[in-house]
């Protein structure tokens, strides 16, 4: 299994990038982690990867075995999964990402139950507001907000998620209450807004007489974590485009209030992203299943 080890250390050394997060993935330290790779390139007779203080490249020898080493994994991860289909015992670690709001409030509360029912599973969560790649992250289920820019994964829709504009009761009584989106623009109201690297200029979408209709907004403040717009919104800073489920606490206590009402939010698609291999391990579609029908019963309250 020691040659098996280094090929899976070496395939998530290539994933992440780097030895120590591979290392922290694996639960391996540092030094067993670089031991491993160098004994895979001593194997080899080659050098997987280009080292210096500061980063760490593929190089082209990497490149190649990356391609065959992640079919092995796929193939012997395959395999377990038929012999786990007749086993009925799951096992093995799920990696999964979800958005911060998502995976904060939706997804990690109901973990330690899943966990309980299986036993054998281990469970990675990674929250983030950017859009994750599963390949080449090595994820099994990514959950989303919005629609997938990889027409080549799966998705299996959750809910659609109503949204809502909303602001501190101390901004509107400051800036005044818009009614609608024409007056986010043209009073060039404060709007707190998601950004990412890539993200391309600001547009909410509407809901109008005419149809959805996309409002160019502007604002000085923006932040990748949409819990800091919330966070921001509470003191008063500007409107934030949240889905409802994030703020509905702030708003039944009065926190934060609807703003802009005449041209609500177009709600956002939820669902759980997957490509065809993933969605057959067990384990996978077990949480899966489990997150979906947790999630949609929370959202349709």
């Amino acid at each position: 299994m020691s040659y098996f080890d280094n090929i899976r250390t070496f395939v998530r050394v290539y994933e992440l990038g780097s030895m120590s997060a591979a290392g922290r993935d694996l639960r391996v330290s540092p030094a067993v982690t670089s031991s491993r790779i160098s004994q895979l390139e001593d194997h080899l007779g080659v050098r997987l990867f280009q080292r210096t203080t500061r980063s760490l490249t593929p190089t082209e020898q990497g490149k190649t075995f990356y391609q065959g080493a992640s079919e092995i994994l796929e193939a012997v991860e395959a395999a377990e999964a038929q012999i786990v289909n007749f086993t009925d015992n799951p096992k093995g670690t799920l990696y999964v990402a979800a958005p911060l709001g998502v995976g904060r409030r939706l997804i990690a509360p109901k973990v330690p139950e899943f966990l309980e029912r299986y036993p054998d599973i281990s469970l990675r969560l990674r929250l983030t507001d950017r859009k994750v790649d599963l390949t080449t992250e090595g994820l099994d289920l990514a959950f989303f907000l919005g629609q997938p820019a990889d027409s080549t994964l799966r998705m299996r829709k959750i809910a659609d998620v109503e949204r809502v504009l909303c602001a501190a009761p101390d901004y509107v009584a400051r800036r005044g209450m818009p009614k609608g989106g024409e007056d986010l623009v043209d009073d060039g109201h404060d709007c707190l807004n998601l950004r990412f690297p890539g993200a391309t200029e600001f547009q909410w979408p509407l809901m109008t007489g005419q149809g959805v209709k996309r409002f160019r907004v502007a604002g000085r403040y923006e932040s990748d974590d949409g819990d800091v717009l919330t966070d921001w919104a509470l003191a008063g800073q500007g409107i934030a485009l949240k889905p409802v489920f994030e703020v509905a606490d702030h708003l039944a206590s009065g926190a934060l209030v609807a703003v802009a009402q005449e041209t609500p939010p177009e709600p956002i698609q939820m669902a759980c992203l997957y490509t065809h291999r993933r969605g057959q391990d067990p384990k996978a579609r077990l949480f899966m299943d489990f997150m979906v029908a947790h999630i949609g019963a929370v959202i349709a309250g």
